[in-house]
């Protein structure tokens, strides 16, 4: 039998006294691994998948619901200060405003105009790779960023998929690399038909992608809207051999709802020299790039990825190997590394830390 223990959703709110304790408790973990290791790694270990679930368990928050991402990382952003030399913007439905609070305590470090641009720009980078180029049915909601006085930086972040009623978290460190197979970390349960635009498999459709922008819009729109008639239509008849075979057989959810014409008009007359650059522009989203793609596809021979990008699961999966077996290598090293931090805890917490995390230990045997 399959297990899965994928952040299912689960509704409510974590109660006070308990947000208070994790609190308390971040704060003591965090003090000990930035004086004992330095800002860059503890970074790092927040944008780990395993040692981050291992983290919500020694807070004391059921690791087995999509809170887990939610409440731990509302707990960081209200620990984390320019004293302690990290600071956190966003948390759920924060949008746009996630990007005042980076120039905010940007100001904190005193960092400089580009180091916030460039976190301004990763947030925003981040978001929309997760969103608009990996097509997984999960829509974001929560969008946390942390760096420090440096302008390194993380992210955490997490979609939903409320008829699967399952979360899945997307995890970013510190990169220059958004749409060129970069090196996020997704955990979840692997879907079928997702639209993977950052894998490698996809460079060609990048590239044509781009073209297209540069071509006549109304040459783009003609082909969209064609795609987008019912397939029994004569319409289509134009079409034959292998073009249409493939037509034919593609779900009707893969052809995009709605795209933006008037972002795409924009785009040409900007004149974006790489996809990425493209990816940046307001307006280009998650249908229009879909539309994009299905010309790249059936009009010029350009197919893309459907590959789900999921690395990451917190459970032995079945004989198909989905969702991945736990790396049972990395989970202990990010058991046993927080084993040691919370040693070094001198208070009536320490205890119920070390038994949670001996307990979460015992779980992924």
């Amino acid at each position: 039998m399959r297990k899965y223990v994928d952040l299912p959703l689960h509704g409510g709110k974590a109660p006070y006294w308990l947000v208070k304790r994790m609190k308390g408790l971040a704060a003591e973990i965090f003090k000990i691994m930035i004086n004992d290791f330095g800002t860059e790694e503890s970074l790092k270990r927040i944008a780990d998948p395993y040692w981050f679930q291992a983290l919500s368990c020694v807070l004391g928050f059921d690791w087995h619901s999509s809170g887990t991402t939610t409440v731990v990382c509302g707990v960081l952003n209200d620990v984390f200060s320019s004293e302690i030399g990290i600071q956190g913007a966003g948390g759920k439905g924060k949008g746009r405003k996630t990007l005042k609070e980076i120039e905010t305590k940007s100001d904190s470090f005193g960092l400089s105009e580009n180091k916030m641009k460039t976190l301004k720009y990763a947030s925003r980078m981040t978001a929309k790779v997760d969103s608009s180029c990996i097509q997984d049915f999960y829509s974001i909601y929560h969008h946390t960023i942390y760096f420090d006085e440096k302008g390194r930086w993380c992210v955490v972040q997490q979609g939903m998929n409320p008829k699967r009623g399952y979360a899945r978290r997307y995890q970013w460190y510190c990169t220059s690399n958004f749409v060129d197979n970069p090196e996020n970390k997704v955990s979840g349960i692997k879907e079928k038909d997702v639209l993977n635009l950052v894998d490698k498999d996809s460079e060609k459709v990048r590239k044509t992608n781009l073209d297209l922008v540069k071509t006549d819009i109304n040459k783009i729109k003609s082909e969209i809207e064609r795609l987008s008639v019912p397939k029994n239509q004569e319409t289509l008849d134009i079409w034959t051999g292998e073009k249409r075979e493939r037509y034919n057989s593609m779900p009707l959810y893969i052809l995009p709802k709605k795209v933006n014409w008037n972002a795409l008009k924009k785009a040409y007359e900007y004149d974006p020299k790489s996809f990425e650059e493209l990816l940046s522009l307001e307006g280009i989203g998650g249908a229009t790039l879909r539309g994009l793609t299905l010309v790249s596809d059936l009009i010029y021979g350009e197919e893309p990825s459907w590959k789900d990008p999921v690395k990451y699961s917190f459970a032995y999966g079945g004989k198909d190997g989905v969702p991945f077996p736990v790396n049972r290598e990395a989970m202990d090293k990010s058991i046993n590394f927080l084993h040691d931090i919370v040693g070094n805890i001198e208070n009536k917490e320490k205890k119920k830390a070390l038994k949670r995390l001996k307990d979460f230990s015992v779980r992924k045997t």
